[in-house]
């Protein structure tokens, strides 16, 4: 891990952002829109097709990378697609700002990937609203407000978009030392779904890495600091010469 004060400074004018596990293009905008407008960075939120995530986020990936390379990031799922895309495309990006990462390598084991299968299969049971207010009873307000709205809109989809996300592999440990871009994690040290041991093994491995931490209480008062976060601890990254 990279600790060098010499700071990164982004020069793509534009950084691509995925959300998280049946979530929207809303709240990645909310977790990393404000703090790249600051730097005069335009950010583009993406809203998954549920019916194929992934794909999806490829596809813008590749398409704002047409024009140059591009600053990626994205919260839990969004992260690892954000990582591995810049991992298959070091010459077209700058640098990968992840938030809450979720799991390395095989999902099976991880808590998020466990609580998106769960929530799919009571999702087919007993339907989007009984399971919206389980949800909402058992969920901080904030998290409620943005899944209730996510949830509607990616329905009736939604359960096959959860069982994707929950099989998809993220880089593995060897994966991670051969990531050759600079990348500022943020990761909460209160999230049982995205544990801190997470965020600390991708700051560990990855070569140009920066962790920072938070809560989840301060991600619920402002989403943005996740965006702040990761690109402050961007800034700290020494620059990665060409290799």
């Amino acid at each position: 891990m990279s600790h060098s004060a010499s700071p990164v400074t982004p020069t793509a004018g534009t950084a691509v952002v995925l959300p998280g596990t049946g979530s929207d293009a809303c709240f990645a905008d909310k977790a990393f829109g404000a703090e790249l407008r600051r730097r005069g960075i335009t950010p583009i939120a993406v809203d998954p097709d549920p019916r194929g995530v992934v794909a999806s986020y490829l596809a813008a990936l590749d398409d704002a990378a047409g024009n140059g390379p591009i600053l990626v990031g994205g919260v839990s799922i969004g992260a690892a697609v954000a990582l591995r895309w810049a991992f298959d495309n070091p010459d077209r990006v700058v640098g990968v700002l992840a938030a809450l990462p979720a799991w390395t390598g095989d999902p099976r084991e991880a808590p998020a990937a466990a609580s998106a299968r769960w929530t799919a299969s009571e999702l087919r049971e007993h339907g989007l609203a009984a399971v919206t207010a389980a949800m909402t009873a058992s969920s901080p307000p904030w998290l409620a407000r943005e899944l209730t709205r996510s949830w509607s809109a990616q329905w009736h989809d939604l359960p096959s978009a959860l069982d994707e996300a929950a099989q998809y592999r993220a880089l593995d440990v060897e994966e991670l030392r051969s990531v050759t871009v600079p990348v500022g994690i943020a990761a909460a040290v209160d999230d049982a779904v995205h544990p801190l041991e997470v965020g600390q093994q991708w700051a560990r491995e990855i070569p140009h890495a920066e962790l920072a931490t938070v809560t989840l209480g301060q991600v619920g008062d402002d989403p943005s600091v996740l965006g702040r976060l990761c690109l402050t601890a961007l800034d700290r990254i020494a620059p990665v010469p060409k290799r």
